[in-house]
């Protein structure tokens, strides 16, 4: 049962609020934490993650009707029918009205909240180690794991500093709308699988969210997905620019060595060591040669330069420009491709 230390006559939470104690900010905060509004910190600081955190379920409460934005299919409730007319505004200020939501969502079993670590760096470290040691024949062991290093700095849980008590699964917050509360997709753990539906299913839950190994295992699958059919297709929205300017539509490269040499799928940072460097600009740098689209910095992707990029071009295989798609395609993905490309030659 949720303590709901906040939850007393005439108190009001807010950015830069007064007589209000920090335990009862933390309660807050992870009350937002495990109904996933809040990305992190419990910290007992009412700053701009909290404020927006209200902010997305006060919108949801006004708006989520369990509907899915992609083809993740519905919610397992409706955000919307626990207001009962009781939040009226978008405010990022909590009072007691949406402090008694806050309550009858917590208080539903049919309401599925994120799940904690008790020792999270334990988890993680073990999650780590067995990472390292896999092998796959399917896609290259250091390339998913410079993903997951850029998905998630490769941890499953939240790891909280001293003063802060966050242990909740690590989740992105995606918000694709000019106005930034509005949580459009959550992406959940290692991996950050992405659900478009909130909350999520119990059955998910249990499912890749709570469990690491199915968790890696859509990493996986959606990785070699992207390579099998978002690099080379036949549409726009199925091949990669970059891999058409670079090497044309030619097969699918899925390794420069046979699959019988040790080095198959494994050699990926000597590859990239070995293909040569180059300097990002923004503003200045195209996404390819010959393309009018430069990088520029977004709502994600602040960096002015990246410096010692291994080229793309040199590499000999497909995966730089599948693990693009992995994250979908315009500017935000080459971003992307750059500094996953940089994670493989330290990881």
């Amino acid at each position: 049962m949720p303590s709901l230390s906040y939850r007393q006559p005439r108190l009001v939470l807010e950015k830069g609020g007064r007589n209000v104690s920090e335990r009862q900010i933390k309660d807050l905060q992870q009350d937002l934490r495990r109904l996933g509004y809040l990305k992190s910190g419990i910290d007992g600081k009412f700053g701009n993650l909290t404020q927006r955190a209200v902010k997305s379920l006060q919108h949801d409460l006004l708006y989520n009707d369990g509907k899915s934005t992609g083809n993740d299919g519905s919610a397992p409730v409706m955000v919307l029918d626990y207001n009962r007319k009781r939040v009226v505004d978008v405010t990022g200020i909590v009072d007691q009205d949406i402090v008694a939501c806050v309550s009858d969502m917590l208080e539903d079993p049919d309401f599925p909240l994120l799940p904690k670590a008790d020792n999270p760096k334990r988890e993680n470290n073990m999650i780590a180690n067995k990472i390292a040691g896999m092998s796959s024949q399917k896609v290259p062991i250091p390339f998913l794991m410079a993903i997951l290093k850029q998905e998630s700095g490769m941890k499953h849980f939240l790891e909280p500093s001293p003063g802060d008590e966050d242990s909740y699964i690590t989740i992105g917050l995606d918000t694709n709308s000019s106005l930034k509360h509005i949580i459009t997709s959550r992406g959940y753990g290692l991996g950050q699988y992405t659900l478009f539906h909130h909350p999520p299913k119990p059955e998910e839950i249990e499912d890749f969210i709570l469990n690491v190994g199915k968790n890696l295992t859509k990493a996986i699958n959606e990785l070699k997905y992207k390579f099998d059919y978002f690099v080379n297709g036949d549409t726009s929205g199925t091949r990669a620019d970059d891999r058409q300017v670079e090497y044309g539509n030619g097969p699918l490269r899925i390794c420069k060595y046979a699959i019988e040499n040790p080095r198959y799928l494994k050699n990926c940072k000597q590859c990239l060591e070995n293909a040569s460097v180059e300097e990002i600009r923004v503003g200045v740098t195209p996404f390819y040669e010959g393309c009018s689209h430069r990088f520029q910095i977004t709502q994600y992707y602040k960096k002015q330069v990246y410096h010692d990029v291994p080229v793309r071009k040199n590499i000999g295989c497909d995966w730089p420009y599948a693990m693009r798609r992995y994250n979908g395609s315009g500017v935000n993905s080459y971003h992307y491709q750059v500094r996953v490309l940089k994670h493989v030659l330290v990881i």
